[in-house]
């Protein structure tokens, strides 16, 4: 186990144009214990942030070990991993995902690897595929457990090496405290994931025969976990997933849905294939848990102080309402669009003012007030 080490001051936070990444540093930005963060990506950020400095460079090794000396940099959150194959696919191809998710790994490994690196703590961003899905798996999966299947899925395999590659990390450098956070399948209001538009459709599809036990974690619990882990010295692995576990139909009940168990138990890939030349993507390594299921078991994780939000049947009524909002919402929203210019002036123009930026980011900081919640 890695020695008790300092509160996290210098933050890199690698994927910062992703979903999460950007939420995390915007939830950093309130935190006053730290000095600085710095975030990296080869696109440009997606969210409006004030503290956060952007660096546009690709997960080359090279480049993010000058970074991290330079800064002085003593925690890296590595948010990069892409585990929705159907969400990445549009953009990626496997060959991509993979250089993305294990090549990525390494190279962000080996920019932490030097002997008098300052980096002294390493969050990485995983997920419960890690485990798989398959008949003969236990009720809840732990920590400790080891997989009892050869990876199947691509999402799978690239799980599996990098979080290998994570671990070799830590037995090399022991002096680092490194964090790995696997999630359950994520709901939310901004999110946007393979499961959740599966729950948007009128009629969610079922493999014949089959009704899968199921726990989500909310967006919030997400970030809530990720800030956690960056400022607090936790050494291992851990489940993030909501209390509870509900059955698909009950999900889909909760939702104000109807199930449509139209996949057959037999030719589940073909049939699929089919649909999605419809234009309903159903990943492969989603397969596994409309056949299946899965359960975490997420004590470890509450054991060092984090309170969720969110039990997994507040999720998925949490979701309801955004979908039931759907319809009024389109077309309303405004997206942000990073514009290097404009984000310098607001940063370093001495005509600027400031006051405003004195309540930036008090919502946040209700929202991961660390006090549990109030039982009801």
């Amino acid at each position: 186990m890695a020695e008790e080490t300092e509160p996290a001051r210098r933050v890199l936070v690698t994927g910062l144009s992703s979903y999460w990444g950007g939420r995390l540093a915007h939830a950093l930005e309130s935190n006053p214990d730290i000095e600085a963060i710095i975030g990296v990506d080869s696109m440009e950020p997606t969210r409006e942030l004030k503290r956060t400095e952007y660096v546009k460079v690709a997960a080359e090794h090279g480049l993010i070990e000058r970074i991290v000396r330079a800064a002085n940099i003593d925690t890296v959150v590595d948010t990069r991993l892409m585990v929705d194959s159907a969400r990445t696919a549009s953009g990626s191809a496997p060959h991509a995902m993979h250089e993305n998710n294990v090549i990525g790994t390494l190279n962000i490994l080996a920019a932490c690897s030097a002997v008098d690196s300052p980096v002294r703590r390493l969050v990485f961003k995983s997920s419960a595929h890690w485990y798989g899905c398959a008949q003969d798996d236990p009720g809840f999966f732990s920590e400790g457990m080891v997989r009892q299947h050869r990876p199947e899925t691509r999402i799978e395999k690239d799980l599996v090496e990098a979080e290998a590659a994570v671990d070799d990390f830590r037995k090399r450098r022991p002096e680092v405290t490194v964090s790995v956070l696997r999630f359950a399948n994520v709901l939310g209001t901004e999110v946007d994931t393979s499961h959740i538009r599966l729950f948007s459709l009128p009629l969610v599809p079922m493999i014949a025969g089959f009704d899968p036990r199921y726990q989500f974690v909310d967006e919030v619990d997400v970030v809530h976990a990720l800030e956690h882990a960056t400022i607090r010295d936790l050494p291992g692995v851990f489940n993030v997933a909501g209390d509870g576990v509900l059955t698909l139909s009950e999900t889909i009940s909760l939702l104000g849905k109807h199930p449509l168990p139209a996949i057959p138990p037999w030719g589940t890939g073909l049939a699929t294939a089919a649909m999605r030349r419809l234009g309903m993507n159903i990943p492969e390594e989603m397969l596994g848990q409309l056949r299946f299921g899965r359960g975490l078991d997420n004590r470890l994780f509450k054991s060092t102080g984090f309170h969720y939000r969110c039990t997994s049947r507040e999720t998925v009524v949490h979701l309801r309402e955004r979908l039931r909002l759907n319809p009024v919402s389109k077309g309303v929203s405004n997206p942000y669009r990073y514009e290097p210019e404009v984000d310098e002036f607001l940063r370093h123009s001495p005509h600027v003012t400031r006051e405003a930026s004195k309540d930036f980011g008090r919502e946040d900081a209700a929202m991961f007030d660390p006090s549990p919640p109030v039982d009801e």
